[in-house]
């Protein structure tokens, strides 16, 4: 926990779900803070409604939460709920619940329990999906909140290099109880089908350290990167309001995965998304702006990329205007 914690996160939040893990985090979070002299924690929790029994889960949790002095709060997910794609729905349904509990209450930093063989399995599941550096760059320690809109709170991992195994054992050797939750069982989820398949990893030599271990080398990469971006972006790009003026030629001369991401960037920023376009589609437009074939321009993540017309020009003849797809009766 020292690791981690800090004048900016803490006092924190621990989202405890029932399962062993969470149940681990709130016991050694209470445990620090005694020892430590800090503030106490407080526990919250989601009944996400998904499963019969979802409300009695987070009663047991509050009952836990008062065995260790904590408070507890529950927060319950309410309205109709998915059918398809359960488990991205249910987890945006609790960080925002979470999240807005932490902005009422003054608090800001949640902690959660991920441990190192969710570091493993979000490692896989993004390798299998085909993504990049950043897909399968190591989860952080300490990262900003997964939510747009809630900048001002962070998300602290303090278990991302403990075994699961460890905290099961630190739990009964305390005679304390936990919930598997079905869905962690349920074999149409991605993660589930994963975890039937680890011993056949870990015989082929691919141990849940060793993903993790690949993962964090990534996460080096990935700041290596982020820095190299930031210095493009201060160099070509220029914000003006909703919108941003680019050197198109600049952009196009930069190390091309440098300028694919400096192109990322200026689109979810000029779009307001938490997330940027499917990579195929991100380097055909950037293929097409060195290739300074824009034309009459294209629309990509809700944005209209496009030449800047002559008054615009602030870098030159191969000036780029990014805005927001524009309503009608609306210029640059």
């Amino acid at each position: 926990m020292d690791s981690v914690s800090g004048e900016r996160s803490w006092p924190g939040a621990v989202a405890v779900s029932g399962g062993g893990d969470s149940t681990a985090l709130m016991l050694l979070a209470a445990e620090w803070a005694r020892e430590s002299g800090c503030a106490k924690p407080v526990v919250v929790t989601v009944d996400h409604g998904l499963a019969p029994g979802s409300n009695r889960v987070a009663e047991e949790v509050v009952a836990k939460a008062k065995t260790l002095e904590l408070d507890a709060d529950v927060l319950v997910w309410r309205g109709r709920k998915p059918v398809s794609d359960i488990e991205n729905a249910a987890r945006a349904a609790r960080y925002r619940l979470m999240g807005s509990w932490c902005r009422r209450h003054g608090i800001g930093a949640l902690y959660v329990a991920h441990t190192l063989e969710d570091q493993a399995e979000t490692f896989l599941l993004r390798l299998a999906r085909g993504s990049g550096v950043d897909g399968l760059a190591a989860m952080r320690k300490v990262a900003p909140f997964p939510l747009r809109g809630f900048e001002d709170l962070r998300v602290v991992r303090p278990l991302l290099d403990v075994p699961r195994g460890r905290l099961r054992a630190l739990l009964a050797n305390r005679g304390i109880g936990w919930h598997d939750d079905e869905m962690n069982s349920d074999s149409r989820f991605a993660r589930v089908q994963l975890r039937a398949a680890w011993p056949a990893l870990e015989v082929a030599g691919l141990s849940a350290g060793r993903i993790a271990d690949a993962a964090n080398h990534l996460a080096r990469a990935r700041a290596a990167l982020d820095h190299s971006t930031e210095m493009l972006l201060a160099a070509v790009s220029r914000f003006e309001d909703d919108h941003v003026l680019v050197d198109g030629a600049a952009l196009a001369a930069a190390p091309r995965e440098i300028g694919l991401r400096a192109l990322a960037r200026m689109l979810m920023q000029v779009s307001a998304r938490d997330y940027r376009s499917r990579f195929e589609r991100l380097e055909g437009l950037y293929d097409a702006i060195c290739s300074d074939a824009l034309a009459g321009g294209r629309t990509l993540l809700g944005c209209t990329v496009k030449p800047a017309p002559k008054r615009r020009q602030s870098f030159g003849p191969r000036t780029l205007l990014i805005g927001p797809e524009p309503r009608r009766g609306r210029e640059y």
